[in-house]
């Protein structure tokens, strides 16, 4: 990761490399859920410093709902699927997202669903 890579950057790189998908969004969500920042400082200031959740300074990239479609994914159930992105993105997940929302299809998946 260069140090002006996003965390946005690194989850399409990372997938784009990997799952050679179809389709790919990626949508921040982090400002949604702002509000959490507030009770998650009060868990760390009454001495709770492993609160478990997303960083609270104010940066974003902390909540992210990915839609993929790969034919990767063929054969594959849903769980099986979502263990393949969260493989993928473990640094991500264990550094700074809190939240990873996906929906993973193959490709005649997607063309089923329009």
């Amino acid at each position: 990761m260069s140090p002006s890579e996003t965390y946005y950057q690194r989850i399409e790189r990372k997938l784009t490399a990997a799952l050679a998908p179809l389709s790919l969004t990626i949508v921040d969500d982090s400002h949604r859920h702002a509000g959490h920042a507030d009770r998650i400082a009060a868990l760390k200031d009454a001495g709770n410093p492993t609160h478990g959740h997303a960083p609270t300074d104010g940066l974003g990239e902390t909540h992210f709902t990915v839609t993929i479609v790969s034919d990767h994914f063929a054969g594959q159930s849903r769980v099986a699927r979502q263990r393949m992105v969260y493989d993928l993105l473990q640094d991500e997940l264990r550094e700074r997202i809190h939240a990873l929302a996906l929906k993973t299809l193959t490709g005649e998946e997607a063309s089923a669903a329009r």
